[in-house]
């Protein structure tokens, strides 16, 4: 059997933002499998971000460990120019960073948390994406892949409705930036549903779960490893001709 060729990204570099648990850091370790030199962001998550290096250098790969709150200009500005310098350019971006703060419904949410929720998982994003840009275009095989949430399409059930927008926003960044900067940089998006990581040990009950993967035509939660193999596929040039793509990892939960 021919192995294809398509998916190995030896000679690029990426960086994952959110990189030290949950999806990032199964995202970061599949780059890494796939021959990127990976940069892993993270902002509390010390110790899983190292965990995340070790595992990419099992594997054989390289990366570097890069610390920074995104919600700072300074601080994202900073996080992008250290991915460039440690690595040596920069090929491929992952804006997974982001968190469900807070429950709350709308007519109960401060301002205060609806700010800091949108600027947790939108503007933090803007940010990354903004200063890597001029990278991204030098590449020449430039990649962005946003990762998105089944709340988009939920309208942020049980009180996650600020998430829910701003991952909503996320969206409509996903396809401006198609547009904006397309041919030189292709822009995707995917969207996992309920993903058993440490983000639902959280945010949601032992009995939510169960409703979920009941609420499911495969009859279970995803991993997030399978997410992982979507985000390589849209950074790989197997997805060459894939730009403004909103790619969908629930498990066909939305069949019924």
């Amino acid at each position: 059997m021919t192995v294809n060729r398509a998916f190995d990204l030896s000679g690029r570099a990426a960086l994952v933002t959110g990189a030290g648990v949950g999806i990032g850091q199964a995202v970061a370790v599949a780059l890494g499998a796939a021959g990127a030199k990976v940069s892993i962001h993270y902002n509390s998550s010390r110790a899983g971000a190292d965990e995340t290096l070790r595992q990419i250098r099992a594997g054989g790969g390289e990366g570097a460990v890069i610390q920074g709150d995104l919600t700072r200009e300074d601080d994202a500005n900073a996080v992008v120019d250290a991915a460039v310098e440690k690595l040596g350019r920069l090929d491929i971006l992952v804006n997974n960073a982001g968190a469900l703060l807070e429950r709350a419904t709308i007519e109960g949410c401060s301002l205060d948390l609806w700010n800091r929720t949108l600027t947790a998982n939108l503007t933090s994003a803007f940010l990354v994406t903004k200063r890597a840009i001029p990278s991204l275009r030098k590449s020449g095989k430039g990649s962005i892949i946003n990762i998105l949430s089944l709340s988009v399409q939920t309208g942020g059930a049980n009180g996650a409705g600020a998430y829910g927008a701003a991952k909503g926003g996320l969206l409509t960044f996903t396809r401006t930036l198609a547009r904006e900067l397309a041919p030189q940089v292709r822009t995707n998006a995917v969207m996992p549903g309920v993903i058993e990581t440490r983000h639902h040990e959280v945010a949601s009950s032992a009995e939510a779960m169960e409703n979920y993967r009941r609420q499911t035509p495969l009859a279970r939660n995803g991993k997030a490893e399978e997410v992982a193999n979507a985000v390589l596929f849209l950074a790989s040039d197997a997805a060459s001709f894939t730009n403004g793509s909103l790619l969908d990892i629930n498990g066909g939960r939305f069949l019924r």
